[in-house]
């Protein structure tokens, strides 16, 4: 594998990754819970805690990524009718923002597909370097 090959494989795995850490936020966007610290002696689950993707370049001129919580991970919305709201009407919502969300859904897309065409590109020029003849 060529330095080209493995830069650009580098990046097309931070992009999946950037890609299912957005759709898991999205998909559980609605899945809200008992304020933490509230009294839950029924047990129900706590707010989906929403995660992003930290990209940093490598040493050797790749990428690498980290999966961190989102903090705060929870906003506090007023929904009386939950089985698990407060005396006030208030439960712990996931802190995602679906504009967000999108935005990292087509960096993911493009960054994909961009590293995806270096890495054709560099098995094409490796290919025509081995069939010539001198």
């Amino acid at each position: 594998m060529t330095i080209a090959s493995s830069i650009a494989l580098s990046g097309m795995n931070v992009a999946t990754l950037r890609l299912q850490v957005s759709a898991s936020n999205v998909a559980n966007s609605l899945s809200d819970g008992p304020l933490p610290g509230a009294a839950n002696v029924a047990g129900y689950p706590s707010a989906y805690v929403p995660q992003r993707v930290d990209q940093v370049a490598t040493g050797d001129g790749g990428t690498s990524a980290t999966v961190r919580t989102v903090s705060p991970s929870y906003v506090t919305a007023y929904d009386p009718n939950a089985p698990y709201a407060d005396g006030n009407g208030l439960v712990a919502e996931p802190n995602v923002d679906l504009t967000s969300e999108i935005v990292q859904q087509m960096v993911a897309r493009y960054s994909f597909a961009a590293n995806a065409a270096v890495l054709r590109t560099d098995m094409k020029t490796t290919a025509t370097l081995l069939n010539t003849t001198a």
